[in-house]
């Protein structure tokens, strides 16, 4: 479910929240005053280039900044115009003709044409870019094939079926072949936008255009002049004329300063429980609006080592039934009411409620039963030997794990306690370490872990995108990535199912395979996820609200149609 995983990231499968509707109801004539909003944010990019830098930061600058030849809106998860403003399939489904529209022009007046879409896309299959943007233009491993008839014309060729089709396009921002041809043909393209650079030369499609940059403080974003979009009364947008993202590393400072009005709203992410009191009040007085935009795409999960290295460190985690009597024995809605103070739902796998189209009630349910997860822990073997209350292997060794989760972070550290203390009730001894936000990723990828508990991010819906975490030879397939062929019957069963989802001529086959693919991870639980928050935004009063996303970002997705109230 992945485009690309931060190890803290990976494409999982999601839908947002369908509230078109508020688009129409909120366009707004233009603003005669200067309009400006603040957001925070927190993090900030070490470059400007997409194809370069794959962080959250990147990916904003990248939203704000720049286009897509067509757009998956966040709100209704439906594939809309962009640069192109139409297209056609071919009758066998692999080749798509895309006319551009035309008297567009880049953020400096520079005339986008076909070039330009050429020039990207040969960037984008660019393997020796960090950015990732090459393995998420990948079709079954093969690269797309693209060419321009005219200057406003590109035809895509796929080779072979891809269900989503253009869908792929929504993660390729156009670049300014005027401004970065020459970099990259020395050689020097990833130096090219970096940060000190004249801001003046990062020029974009998209709405605003970067104009100031205060390392550790703020962004600052002015309306682009030359944006091509106009909203439904025919007004160009965007309707702000500046956006300031000041960068707030701490939540508990992020927090204050919305209520204090300091901000307007956050750039990513929604409020934390602990929070939400604080805003309920707010809100009660006026000081707040809450937006609940619906249920989180992106639950923490439990994820086992399943490689070589795993199973010598802790043999008896590689048996299903041990597995199950773990989710069998932690207490879902415990964690949603002491952790979330009520505000998430109770999950069984990574595609939760909040997924719609994708989500199955099919999935195998684990209610808290300690009496069944006894069961499965003696079927494998393990019980008390020697009456210390801790189970023992065959061998005699105690039934003990680590989990490893990230320091500081409030949910998973609270979670994690709950899940040691659940275990130690069915004789499994849980030891929590916890370490900084990269420790996590390089204890992953040495597999120097039994367990880790943490969080992932999507970036896009449709299964399709996340085959590096479905496929045995995915990079991101966490418990065992990158297998030169599938470790198990079941990762192989997956391996099929994916394949045919992906060439599925029908939405409703598609979902069927994909219902599949749920229930055998459900069985086997590679990774066990526990609750799903539920997503509630704050903003001040005066924002003109968009239709909210679940995913990140959830409000700045439309930062073209924010606006402030009169």
């Amino acid at each position: 479910m992945t485009r690309a995983l931060n190890l803290a990231a990976v494409v999982l499968i999601a839908v947002a929240v369908a509230v078109g509707a508020i688009f129409l109801r909120n366009a707004s004539s233009p603003q005669t005053a200067e309009s400006t909003l603040v957001a925070s944010f927190r993090s900030e990019p070490a470059g400007y280039n997409r194809y370069v830098e794959a962080t959250a930061a990147a990916d904003l600058v990248s939203l704000l900044t720049d286009d897509r030849l067509v757009r998956v809106n966040r709100a209704t998860d439906e594939l809309e115009p962009a640069l192109a403003e139409r297209w056609t399939p071919s009758d066998d489904g692999l080749t798509y003709t895309l006319t551009l529209r035309r008297d567009v022009r880049f953020s400096d007046g520079a005339p986008f044409t076909s070039a330009d879409v050429l020039f990207s896309m040969r960037v984008a299959y660019d393997r020796s870019l960090r950015g990732g943007l090459a393995t998420a233009a990948l079709i079954d491993g093969q690269p797309i094939a693209f060419d321009a008839p005219d200057d406003f014309t590109v035809t895509m060729t796929l080779p072979s079926r891809f269900a989503p089709g253009l869908r792929v396009l929504d993660h390729l921002p156009i670049l300014p072949r005027h401004k970065l041809q020459a970099s990259y043909e020395n050689g020097t393209f990833a130096e090219a936008w970096r940060v000190g650079m004249p801001l003046d030369e990062r020029v974009g499609l998209g709405p605003f255009r970067l104009v100031e940059h205060v390392a550790g403080q703020r962004m600052v974003f002015e309306r682009n002049p030359h944006y091509w979009r106009r909203d439904e009364a025919g007004t160009q947008l965007p309707y702000l004329d500046r956006l300031t993202v000041e960068i707030i590393r701490d939540q508990n400072t992020e927090a204050l300063r919305l209520d204090s009005g300091e901000t307007d709203l956050m750039g990513v992410g929604d409020i934390r429980p602990e929070d939400y009191a604080m805003f309920k009040r707010a809100a009660d007085a006026g000081r707040i609006r809450l937006v609940d935009a619906g249920v989180s795409l992106d639950p923490n999960l439990l994820l086992f080592n399943l490689t070589e290295e795993g199973r010598r460190r802790v043999p008896w985690l590689q048996d299903r039934r041990v597995r199950q009597a773990i989710s069998f024995a932690v207490d879902r809605q415990a964690i949603v009411d002491t952790v979330y103070l009520g505000e998430a739902v109770p999950v069984y796998g990574p595609v939760t409620p909040g997924h719609a189209t994708w989500f199955s009630s099919s999935t195998p349910q684990y209610p808290c039963d300690r009496a069944r997860a006894r069961e499965l822990l003696a079927a494998a073997g393990l019980a008390d030997r020697n009456g210390d209350g801790v189970l023992d292997d065959a061998s005699g060794r105690p039934v003990r794990f680590s989990i490893l989760t990230q320091a500081g972070h409030t949910l998973r550290e609270r979670t994690v306690a709950v899940i040691q203390e659940h275990l130690r009730d069915v004789g499994i001894a849980v030891d929590i370490v916890t370490t900084d936000v990269n420790g996590i990723p390089e204890r992953w990828m040495k597999r120097e872990y039994d367990a880790i508990y943490f969080g992932l991010q999507t970036s896009a819906t449709d299964p399709a995108f996340s085959v590096g975490f479905w496929m045995s030879n995915g990079p991101f397939h966490l418990w065992n990535p990158g297998q030169p062929s599938p470790a198990t019957e079941w990762e192989a069963r997956i391996d099929d199912l994916m394949r045919r989802q992906i060439a599925a001529p029908t939405l409703e086959e598609r979902q069927q395979l994909f219902a599949e693919v749920q229930r055998i991870f459900g069985e086997e639980l590679p990774a066990i996820y526990f609750a799903a928050p539920k997503v509630t935004l704050a903003v001040n009063p005066r924002v003109k609200p968009v239709p909210p996303a679940v995913q990140a970002p959830q409000l700045l997705w439309a930062a073209d149609r924010l606006a402030v109230e009169r």
